[in-house]
């Protein structure tokens, strides 16, 4: 039975949450030595001064999970670890006490934590399939998929057109639906400025903006031209919008970056797909999402460094899924594979059964 605290008093139906410090140590894919010092605002602020106080953090994680850990009354029989710097301190204090310790990781690539944990790790689970030849080589390897909410399922033709209906689009015009997550990006914002008036004659379009950007966003609303309560323009911005599995479900093609609970959650709604991975990144691990899915034909990917350049580059593939129903339900179709219903139900299982 779920516990926790409330009132300082333990009740049922409750989870208790204990927090620990941790420290992220900032780095970035793809760098040349030239760009230590070319980037010298970013490299000061972010690679030392961030990673003397993520030091700090790691260490304060490593203590704060020793003291709680050390009485044997307050050991868990199992610990899952779901990937990020996060997970680290608990998992080398798991190793300490030999608690055994599951761990999830989502993308291609392996972040920085999981790579360390992984070596001593009871079971490793991943959200992308593996080959037949990595599960012989590494039998405590298991393929699960990624978790996502249960409202993240493939829609009929009739409740995409009650959905674009219900965000006001014409239901007789395909929908773009354009996302950087809830924070946004400012490139594909400012990609979506530069090729709007072209994007809108051959479809509607969806921004969600991010809470990050909005605000540099605002002179769009321009496009955003109502009679009353009917929508005319045919297209729409939000900040953030609630029911992204709705707006995504009513979409016919998504622009996206390439995280990949992100993907995972496109997959399962089974839509056709343009990623925008964000090269910067540690390990380069959206590129490497990305190029995976493009390598089995599941999406179209245009490099965020090169739409930068060439928003057009963007325009023209989403001109080519909208010529192209053909093409969209293929996409749409492999991306689909990808998805695993019973994601959660896997991991869950894994985890009582060990513990």
């Amino acid at each position: 039975m779920p516990w926790g605290e409330k009132a300082g008093k333990r009740q049922s139906g409750y989870i208790r949450v204990r927090r620990i410090p941790a420290g992220k140590f900032h780095r970035y894919a793809n760098w040349k030595f030239k760009d230590y010092f070319t980037n010298f605002g970013i490299t000061f602020k972010d690679l030392i001064i961030g990673n003397i106080l993520g030091f700090f953090g790691f260490l304060g994680g490593l203590i704060t999970c020793f003291i709680r850990l050390l009485p044997k009354k307050s050991r868990p029989n199992v610990i899952f670890l779901k990937g990020g710097y996060v997970c680290l301190p608990v998992g080398l204090v798991a190793r300490i006490f030999k608690i055994p310790y599951i761990i999830h990781e989502s993308d291609v690539v392996a972040g920085l934590a999981n790579r360390i944990l992984m070596k001593k790790a009871k079971i490793v689970t991943f959200g992308v399939p593996l080959s037949k030849e990595t599960l012989e080589k590494h039998p405590n390897y298991v393929w699960t998929g990624i978790p996502v909410g249960p409202e993240f399922k493939s829609v009929s033709p009739s409740r995409q057109l009650s959905l674009k209906k219900a965000f006001s689009f014409n239901p007789d015009k395909p929908l773009v639906v354009i996302t950087g997550g809830s924070q946004g990006s400012q490139n594909l914002n400012e990609a979506t400025r530069k090729i709007l008036p072209e994007l809108l004659k051959i479809t509607s379009v969806g921004l969600v903006a991010g809470r990050t950007h909005y605000e540099d966003m605002t002179d769009l609303k321009k496009y955003e031209d109502w009679d009353k309560a009917n929508l005319e323009s045919n297209f729409r911005m939000w900040e953030f919008n609630t029911t992204m599995d709705e707006l995504m479900g009513a979409a016919d093609v998504i622009v996206s970056r390439a995280g990949a609970t992100t993907i995972a959650e496109m997959a399962a709604l089974k839509k056709a797909t343009i990623l925008v991975p964000f090269e910067p990144l540690p390990g380069g691990h959206q590129v490497k999402n990305a190029e995976r899915l493009e390598e089995s034909e599941a999406a179209l990917v245009v490099k965020d460094s090169e739409m930068v350049k060439h928003p057009e580059l963007l325009l023209d593939a989403v001109r080519r899924l909208i010529r192209s129903p053909r093409l969209r339900a293929d996409l749409a179709d492999r991306l689909h594979e990808e998805a695993r219903s019973d994601a959660a139900k896997h991991l869950a299982e894994i985890i009582i059964k060990e513990a």
